[in-house]
This record gives C-alpha cells, sequence and structure tokens, in this order.
C-alpha cells in the first residue's frame, strides 16, 4: 500500500505544474516587475544561500509556489554571471522529510572542497500547531541538484522553537554558524554555533540580543541574522520582530537593520554599538549577503513585508506576490553601511537622457523624462527651495523638507488608497538615484546614505514624472530605460 506522503521529487513535479498552469495568468499581469528577481508563480519571500560559486551568482530564495500566502516553503533557484542576467534553476529543496515537512525555511550556502552547501531550518509543526525546528544541511557537486543530510543541530536548551535562519561562514579554520532565536522569557537573541567539520556543532551561546551589550527591550525574536567583516569591523544584520515606532523609525511591522561592533571568537561576545535600520521604505526584510569573487559584500533584500496590507497588493489576481531588491554593493564610512547598487546595473542602461543644470522652480514636466522602467539620476547644484518633491507616476513622491531637513517617500495604500509615507532625516540632499520598475521603486540617497525602498502599483499607462519646487533648484538630470 503506498504511503499518501510525497518523495521530494513528487513535490517538485506538483510545483512544476502549478507554474505551468498559471503561466499565462502570471505573464498577463501588467505590474510583472521587468528588471526584478520574482517567482514563477506563488509567493516568494527572504533571499536565502547567496553565494558566487565557481564563478556563477547564485540566489535561493523562500517560495511557496501553491498559494499567494505563506505556507510550507520550498527554495527557488535563480542564477547569473553578471547579476543582471538571471536564469531559473531547477527547485533546490522541497519540504519532503519529516524534519522540515512544514517547510524548508530560510538559511545560507557555503564552498567546501569544491561542494555547495546549503544550511536551512526545517520546520515542523505538529497536529496541535505545536513548533519543532531543526538546522538541516544539502550538499551538491554541481550546484544544481542536491543531497539531503538532514539535521546537524536540534533545539538546545534555553530557547523557544523560534530557532532558525543559519548563516554559516569561515574563519581561520573553524566554520561558524549564526541563527536568529528567541529566549524562553520571548527576548529576540543571536546565537553562535562553531564546528572543525559542518557536521557537529557546538552551541557557544547568545553574543547580541534584546537587552544585552547596552540594548534595552528589543524585539521578542530576531530573524535571518548574518555576520561579516567589513574594512576590518564586524557588522551583524538581524531582523528584529517587536519594535515599536520611534518617530520616523520602526514604522513597518518588522524591522531590519544592523550593529557595528567587534566579535571575540574566544569568548565568545560581540560588542557593538546601536541598532540602524537599513531601509527606510515599506518593503524591505531579511537582508542577506555573500561575498563575490571581486571581494565586494553584496545584499539583498526581500522587496515586501508579511502584514496587513499584504492580501491587497493587485498581483495577487495574477497568482503571484513579492520580489527581491535589486544587488546593492555594502561599504563602511564613519561606522555607517553605505548602500548602493551594483556597477553591473549599467548594463540595463537605454536610451539615455541628459539635462545639464536643470533648473526647476514650480511645477516642472521635462517631456523626454518619464517611463514605466526608468533609472533617475538627480545631482543637485544649488537648492534654494523649503520644499522640492519628485511625483513618480502619480502614485508615489518623494519630498524633501529643508526646514526640518526630513526627506519623505509617499505612496498610495494599496488597501484603501489613502497616502501613507515613511521618512528619514537628512542634513543635505546633495544626490538622488532613483530605479523605478513597473511596480517598484528603489531610492538611493547621497550615493547610498540612505535608501528607500517599496512597491507601488500606478495606472498602468501612466509615465509620468514631474517635479515641483517653491524655490530655485538646479541639477544635472540624467535618465535612463532600463529593460
Amino acid at each position: 500500500m503506498r504511503s499518501f506522503k510525497m518523495t521530494e521529487q513528487e513535490l517538485m513535479e506538483k510545483a512544476y505544474e502549478e507554474i505551468d498552469r498559471l503561466k499565462e495568468t502570471v505573464a498577463s499581469d501588467p505590474h510583472r516587475l521587468i528588471y526584478h528577481l520574482m517567482p514563477p508563480v506563488g509567493l516568494l519571500n527572504d533571499p536565502n544561500g547567496l553565494i558566487h560559486y565557481k564563478g556563477v551568482y547564485h540566489v535561493f530564495y523562500q517560495w511557496n509556489p501553491f498559494d499567494v500566502g505563506h505556507g510550507a516553503k520550498y527554495w527557488g533557484h535563480y542564477t547569473s554571471k553578471d547579476l543582471v542576467h538571471w536564469r531559473e534553476k531547477p527547485i533546490a529543496l522541497a519540504p519532503s522529510e519529516w524534519y522540515e515537512k512544514n517547510g524548508c525555511y530560510s538559511g545560507s550556502a557555503i564552498e567546501h572542497d569544491g561542494k555547495l552547501f546549503l544550511f536551512y531550518t526545517g520546520n515542523v509543526k505538529d497536529e496541535h500547531d505545536q513548533r519543532q525546528t531543526y538546522q538541516c544541511m544539502a550538499v551538491s557537486s554541481d550546484g544544481i541538484h542536491f543531497e539531503k543530510k538532514g539535521p546537524v543541530i536540534e533545539l538546545p536548551q534555553g530557547y523557544t522553537a523560534h530557532f532558525r535562519d543559519p548563516k554559516v561562514w569561515k574563519k581561520d579554520d573553524m566554520w561558524y554558524m549564526i541563527l536568529g532565536a528567541q529566549t524562553l522569557s520571548e527576548q529576540g537573541a543571536a546565537v553562535l554555533f562553531s564546528s572543525k567539520d559542518l557536521y557537529e556543532w557546538k552551541h557557544l551561546g547568545i553574543i547580541a540580543g534584546s537587552g544585552l551589550n547596552g540594548l534595552s527591550e528589543f524585539g521578542y525574536m530576531w530573524e535571518c541574522p548574518d555576520l561579516f567583516e567589513l574594512d576590518g569591523k564586524d557588522v551583524l544584520l538581524v531582523s528584529p520582530q517587536g519594535l515599536e515606532p520611534e518617530g520616523d523609525l520602526y514604522n513597518n511591522v518588522f524591522q531590519s537593520g544592523y550593529f557595528i561592533g567587534s566579535l571575540d571568537y574566544s569568548a565568545p561576545a560581540f560588542q557593538h554599538g546601536s541598532f540602524t535600520e537599513l531601509d527606510r521604505g515599506f518593503d524591505f526584510y531579511a537582508p542577506q549577503t555573500m561575498l563575490d569573487g571581486k571581494g565586494r559584500r553584496i545584499m539583498y533584500g526581500w522587496m515586501g513585508i508579511t502584514d496587513e496590507n499584504e492580501p491587497f497588493q493587485p498581483t495577487v489576481d495574477h497568482q503571484w506576490i513579492h520580489a527581491l531588491t535589486l544587488p546593492r554593493e555594502l561599504k563602511l564610512k564613519n561606522d555607517k553601511l553605505i548602500q548602493q547598487p551594483v556597477e553591473e546595473l549599467h548594463l540595463l542602461r537605454n536610451q539615455q537622457v541628459s539635462i545639464l543644470e536643470a533648473e526647476i522652480s514650480g511645477d516642472v514636466v521635462f517631456e523626454e523624462v518619464g517611463g514605466r522602467s526608468v533609472e533617475l539620476i538627480l545631482n543637485f547644484k544649488k537648492h534654494e527651495a523649503e520644499t522640492f518633491k519628485i511625483s513618480l507616476r502619480n502614485n508615489a513622491a518623494l519630498v524633501y523638507h529643508a526646514g526640518s531637513k526630513q526627506l519623505i517617500l509617499e505612496r498610495k495604500s494599496f488597501k484603501d488608497g489613502t497616502i501613507e509615507q515613511r521618512a528619514c532625516h537628512l542634513d543635505k540632499l546633495g544626490k538622488l538615484q532613483i530605479f523605478l520598475d513597473t511596480s517598484s521603486i528603489e531610492v538611493f540617497v547621497n550615493d547610498g546614505e540612505e535608501v528607500f525602498t517599496a512597491r507601488y502599483f500606478p495606472d498602468v499607462e501612466d509615465e509620468s514624472i514631474s517635479f515641483y519646487s517653491n524655490g530655485k533648484v538646479v541639477c544635472d538630470l540624467e535618465k535612463w530605460t532600463i529593460g
């Protein structure tokens, strides 16, 4: 008698059937993005397993192929040689085994002895919806097909089953893994393990968390930690859940940010400074980084978030939702992470328009500046306005108020069309680099000093970009069509 349990191959085939069944529905969506990574169907969330392996960039991602809601996750897979032109690869992981039956959750990738190793969280729920968690490993010789090795870490004492998202790296002759966790007192934490062989892991303890290293209460769960060295300092990315809004800070339901510090591997302990948000927009979460062959630290984020507005995104009607951000190179400047779009994105540029010393006073429209998919750069030469505004396809806007030194991103709510805002403090507006895709915005401010990321859904035919200033503003303006 055949068991009702599906093999991994059967689960993969079922997902491929879903892609085929809905491909026309998905492809007919006018909000389908042009130059961002998206799911072929269903829901995408966290970027996973970022790695530059044998000269090829690999981006895996959390994926539910059967629904536009969150469920039992697979690992989808894209590869590229240049971070611009991507190919969809066979599904990397499907939740076929007892230790992952409710989802192959987020994790990371490393190269060892010429092989590609994936580490991920196996999510299990019983009939009473009680959670169990396992940190699992899978290995590939070709970077495409993976052999599961099963759990390498089970839940240690002192934590709830919210214990996930392994990020692995090597330091000297030792492997290390950092995990996001919740303590039994429901405090968020980052937990460190070490291993000599990737199979046997030693629990070293909490290195950072709510109530530690000078932090007060700082979230009930820390997700998707990533620890790496940059310019001689250690950087911890983390996504804490449960922060309360403070003025312009922490206004999304969940946040993502970083600490700069120093990890003492012998103690182990991570001494760090204050927490800084990575992105000031509406849709950014669960970032992860990789080191590439050029020595760059490159980051992707999930261009989405789990909140009450998720079901109202219009792509849901076309059976898909969410995307990944553009790849961003990270640099450290005065103990602040600077994010810049990778230089390879220049390959996307077409039909350049340049307007030197463009003067903006009152309402201004430059006829040649507009489009559904564009890159726009403004280098400001003179700024005598109290208020400066760029309207983007009548659905979003950037507004700078010189008096309050506040830069604001506005958009129309998916849910009810009201105007919602996110903002940051900005001493001076020197440069804006804006990437518009059909239904996304990424704004790099002052060469990556601040970044805003958001989804938005303007009228499909609207390509208008207009400017307003209540004083004289002069800038060099460049625009490229992207595609």
